[in-house]
């Protein structure tokens, strides 16, 4: 049974599941119900004209994210995550009850206001449906969950769309629309809450946590806690642009279809169709291509993806003489039969499974270092920020229609897109180093590792391996799923290229006596001040690459490290790397290209050593069983 499979029947996870389905589904019958009706009878409503609904109805559902996340984050910190999905999910039933009374009685104003409690129902929600995730998922099933709840968002968002404009055709259902789409609100509303029921009981995790009623300065002191952590503030930020891209994207559909592809609105349904469906397949290989851990590797392909494919846009679609003449529309059988048609289409089918593999690890990556008694204040700080950049951007795109073309939105979005990228992983450089370990891991040597549960899940120890070329430091970054300190040769650190790489992932930098006292000892200091903090270290005890594929003899500074801090030591071998391009086989290493530049390469680990048990000889001859004769 696929991890997939497993998780989605265990009870822990499947009512939340569906919980967060079916309350997704609802929001999106309910707002396309709405903007439909309301559009169609020509209706002007507090002010607004019909067709303004189209942004006025989602700006209604999203403006509560704004006012109240602050307060939900504190609650859902505070009370039982259990308890509290299964009260905001019996307030639903009540908004959903409401809105029926706005379609059988025609009064498009309560269904406005029906949409707006829906937002702050959905508002409390948010919070509770990611940071339950890590009380009710093992470690290693953070991401598969994730990946899980995002393709269902996904799906039912889509199928939502659809069935809400499906519901209130009169074309199709006639007189019976409002009937049919009340029933159809209240039915899901009342099985979303029935699933919570199954959700297991969880602790508060902020028992004492006083709630704060003052909607700004709860804002205000949120978005303060998630400032607070550098690398959590960048992953909201980089949510926050996911949502404004998605919502920029979106907006754009129509325009597009219409103005330059003069494409019916069905074609423009398909575009919707493909865009859910492909993030819902990227959020899904995303946890194929993570092998059950959280892989910031994955980040930068998706916005590499999300750069790439928005831009071809542009260029994607070539006007034949008469499109769009007399008013002709191009239909879907007649949209693929186009020339450019196909290439649309399968662009925005990359660019949105490219955007699944981008969200998914940020949404593990706040779960996962965020700290457990503010998780859910990070996750409101997320909702804040996310709905500020899609409200503005809004705002922005309107303008910007006023003055280019839908094609060109298209390129300045990609070039923003990759700018924002450059920016995060320069300031954040544990994404840019986690793509380049997963290429070299993943899609050029194809790590196959074992015993890697010896390595422990948390606590200090020292890593001791064989130094078999340049990258057996990101091949093991890329493998072991704890982060990890390398101790290197201090005359890396201080090559140009290779030195900013090698002081991005914050390798200590160390010397023999003879050579750098000062910085022998200051790598010593180091060392052990990280192992202090309960971090994993990693030391090459060679000292050098080998020139030969035979293990050098091990130094006896592993020895001194252990005296001074006493902690495990895990013997650790890499297999198969001599004679690929990174080592000394042929030479210079990396002087003649083609050496085995793509094959497979084994990292074994062995047993923990205990701190009293722990020599250099020792260490040599357990990593030299390890290798065994694949060196």
């Amino acid at each position: 049974m696929s991890n997939q499979t497993g998780l989605f029947c265990a009870r822990r996870f499947w009512p939340l599941f569906w919980a967060q389905f079916l309350g997704a589904f609802n929001d999106n019958v309910l707002k396309n119900a709405v903007i439909i009706l309301i559009t169609y009878q020509g209706l002007t409503v507090w002010g607004f004209p019909s067709k303004s609904m189209s942004t006025f109805a989602p700006a209604l559902l999203m403006l509560p994210y704004l006012l109240f996340s602050g307060m939900a984050g504190q609650l859902a910190d505070r009370c039982s995550k259990s308890w509290l999905v299964e009260r905001v999910k019996i307030i639903e039933i009540g908004v959903m009850i409401l809105a029926a009374a706005g379609f059988l009685a025609n009064m498009p104003q309560l269904l406005l206001i029906s949409i707006f409690i829906l937002g702050i129902q959905a508002t409390f929600f948010g919070p509770i449906k990611y940071s339950i995730l890590p009380q009710l998922l093992g470690e290693r099933e953070l991401v598969t969950g994730n990946a899980l709840v995002e393709m269902g968002t996904n799906v039912a968002i889509l199928l939502g769309t659809i069935g809400g404009g499906l519901l209130v055709n009169r074309e199709l259902v006639g007189p019976r629309g409002p009937a049919l789409v009340s029933a159809c609100l209240i039915s899901f509303a009342v099985l979303g809450y029935l699933a919570t029921r199954f959700v297991p009981h969880t602790r508060s995790e902020a028992p004492d946590l006083q709630i704060d009623p003052n909607p700004l300065r709860t804002t205000i002191e949120i978005c303060k806690q998630g400032y607070a952590v550098k690398s959590i503030w960048l992953a909201l930020l980089a949510v926050g642009w996911f949502w404004l891209y998605g919502s920029a994207l979106l907006g754009l559909f129509l325009p597009y279809a219409a103005g330059v592809l003069h494409a019916s609105e069905s074609v423009t349904t398909v575009f919707l169709a493909i865009f859910s469906v492909g993030v819902a397949i990227g959020s899904l290989l995303c946890e194929k291509l993570s092998f059950d851990r959280l892989e910031l590797g994955l980040v930068p392909f998706g916005s590499i993806g999300m750069t790439v494919f928005a831009a071809d846009l542009h260029f994607a679609w070539k006007p034949l003489p008469g499109d769009g003449a007399a008013g002709h529309l191009l239909g879907p059988a007649a949209f693929l039969a186009h020339p450019g048609g196909i290439r649309v289409m399968v662009d925005l089918l990359l660019l949105a499974i490219s955007s699944g593999f981008f969200i998914v690890p940020l949404y593990t990556f706040l779960q996962a270092r965020a700290e457990p008694e503010v998780r859910s204040r990070i996750i409101a700080a997320n909702n804040i920020i996310s709905a500020l950049f899609v409200v503005v951007w809004a705002g922005i795109q309107i303008e910007l229609l006023r003055y280019f073309s839908v094609t060109a939105i298209f390129v300045l979005v990609a070039a923003l897109n990759a700018l924002v990228s450059l920016y995060v992983y320069s300031v954040l450089p544990e994404f840019f180093l986690r793509f380049i370990a997963y290429l070299l891991t993943r899609v050029m040597y194809r790590v196959r590792a074992t015993g890697l549960e010896n390595i422990p899940r948390e606590g200090a120890a020292v890593i001791v391996c064989n130094h078999v070329s340049f990258i057996d430091w990101l091949v093991l970054f890329g493998t072991i799923a704890r982060p990890v300190r390398f101790v290197m040769d201090y005359t890396l650190a201080r090559t140009p290229l290779f030195g900013k790489l090698l002081r991005d992932a914050r390798v200590i930098p160390i010397a023999r006596a003879s050579e750098d006292p000062a910085v022998l000892e200051a790598a010593l200091e180091k060392i052990h001040e990280e192992l202090g903090q309960g971090e994993l270290i990693c030391i090459f005890p060679e000292g050098t690459i080998t020139h030969t594929g035979d293990l050098n003899p091990f130094k006896h500074g592993i020895e001194q490290i252990i005296a001074r801090t006493p902690v495990p030591v895990v013997p650790v071998a890499l297999q198969g790397l001599w004679g690929s391009f990174f080592s000394r086989r042929y030479g210079r290493a990396m002087s003649k290209p083609f050496r085995r530049f793509w094959s497979r390469i084994g990292l074994v680990c062995g047993p923990p050593v205990a701190a009293e048990a722990v020599t250099a000889d020792g260490l040599m001859t357990l990593v030299s069983d390890l290798r065994g004769t694949h060196p």
